[in-house]
């Protein structure tokens, strides 16, 4: 780690090396637009472990062969005036969220002498302006937000996860479990903290890189199935299909690298910016709990998704599965 360290600070601000800046994860994650007010560092004081030389840092998800994003023409965005509006007008951002006037946790509950029809998210205002709403935070509901095709503008309380991440975060080495990640600074429960990002690929590449792979259950720890509207009769084809999957391995941000935990303190949201997009929605995490700074992020890579937590008490199965290394009280023991 010293010796790739030394490469980058002493020689990388000078012209020339150009094929090894390129391959440099610190020229990476120092060319983030966000690297000034919010950086991510790595270090590792446990052994002399280095990134694996293979993997690339990105600030956004890479459309792989075959995948395509939404034409042009097809994409619309709300007409509202500002962010205000949004909520307690008709913002086609929101048309998939039920009405709640009534809502227990309405920090404003009128615009004028209107009476918020649509909520979003997040809290809007106070000291937690940019949560997530508790009652969004304990469930597994989709986050609709306003996007760049919008007309509200991007101070809109509703384009939380678009402004991106607000966080410096510290990529570090563990001394059982690899590479992990935490932050420097507190972070508030429903708090945004990145994205996962990866190479978007069809399930039919996903399939074909699981079958190379020396072992598949690796593999499957940056495979994140977008699967979340996936629906075999809906009007859209592209959500009646197999999903596509987003593979981290080889590309991603530094969320890439945070383990898994039986008693997580973030969670991954599905968010959806334009409707026609639904296919390739976005991989949010939040903070489910405050979590001080310095200590690891985790999430949990199962969440109840499949039949792990009952495999994990049939000793058969036991057999063939990957131990869980997390530490917490309630663990499970194994992962799949």
């Amino acid at each position: 780690m010293e010796e790739v360290t030394r490469q980058h600070f002493f020689h990388h601000g000078d012209r020339g090396r150009d094929a090894e800046k390129r391959t440099c994860h610190f020229c990476q994650i120092r060319a983030f637009a966000t690297h000034s007010r919010f950086p991510v560092t790595i270090v590792n004081t446990e052994d002399k472990a280095v990134l694996d030389p293979h993997f690339r840092f990105v600030e956004s998800s890479i459309l792989g062969e075959g995948v395509e994003p939404t034409r042009i023409e097809f994409l619309t965005g709300c007409e509202c005036v500002d962010g205000d509006d949004c909520q307690y007008n008709t913002c086609n951002c929101l048309q998939d969220v039920e009405d709640s006037s009534d809502d227990e946790e309405s920090d404003d509950p009128t615009y004028g002498e209107r009476y918020r029809k649509r909520t979003y998210a997040y809290h809007s205002h106070g000291a937690k302006a940019g949560r997530l709403r508790s009652k969004i935070l304990t469930s597994r509901d989709p986050i609709y937000e306003c996007h760049e095709s919008c007309a509200c503008g991007l101070d809109c309380p509703n384009r939380v996860v678009e402004r991106g991440r607000k966080i410096p975060l510290q990529i570090f080495r563990t001394p059982n479990r690899g590479w992990g990640v935490r932050s420097t600074v507190d972070i508030k429960k429903g708090q945004f903290v990145d994205k996962y990002m990866g190479e978007i690929i069809t399930a039919q590449e996903a399939s074909r890189r699981r079958a190379e792979s020396h072992i598949a259950q690796r593999k499957d720890v940056y495979l994140f199935a977008l699967d979340k509207f996936s629906d075999p009769d809906s009007y859209d084809e592209r959500l009646r299909g197999p999903p596509l999957e987003v593979d981290g391995e080889y590309m991603s941000g530094p969320t890439r690298f945070v383990n898994h935990s039986c008693e997580p303190n973030l969670r991954i949201f599905a968010r959806v910016g334009d409707h026609a997009d639904k296919h390739i929605h976005d991989l949010a995490l939040f903070a489910i709990r405050d979590i001080p700074r310095g200590e690891e992020l985790t999430f949990d890579y199962v969440d109840g998704v499949d039949d792990s937590e009952n495999d994990a008490l049939d000793p058969e199965k036991q057999k063939d599965m990957t131990h869980c290394l997390c530490g917490s009280r309630s663990c499970r023991g194994y992962l799949w």
